[in-house]
């Protein structure tokens, strides 16, 4: 398992992109499950960066995880800001055009949808969100 530590700042995004990057390029990832995790990182990060400790900063840990039988990543996300739980809210009805669908929530949607596995918990002041991706 490899963790960086970072300040959940929107602009530390291309480094947390990297450090993900690193560890699919090792597994000999496929360009196109590399992007759907790609788009997942940046979903979860900026939404840390963006909400988790507004409004001050705080760090977030990214952690990734290779694990055999399926070779797979998990990613998991910390951070110690506001609790929040985004699989608790209700999918978007995407059958409904732009204009009627309410704000929010497409994003972690298509995370939720792109992901083989997903999972959230609140323990001892942490928000763990975890993401797993098939190889």
């Amino acid at each position: 398992m490899k963790e960086m530590v970072i300040e959940a700042k929107v602009e530390n995004l291309q480094q947390v992109l990297d450090f993900v990057d690193g560890e699919l390029e090792r597994l000999e990832c496929p360009m196109k499950v590399q992007m759907q995790v790609d788009i997942a990182v940046e979903e979860i990060f900026v939404n840390i960066a963006n909400y988790a400790y507004k409004p001050g900063q705080g760090p977030a840990t990214i952690r990734a995880e290779v694990i055999e039988e399926p070779l797979r990543i998990e990613l998991t996300f910390i951070d110690h800001g506001v609790p929040y739980d985004p699989l608790a809210k209700e999918d978007p009805d995407v059958t409904l055009s732009a204009e009627e669908r309410q704000i929010g929530g497409l994003g972690i949607f298509m995370v939720k949808k792109s992901m083989d596995d997903m999972t959230y918990e609140y323990k001892d002041g942490h928000n763990i969100l975890r993401i797993q991706k098939n190889i």
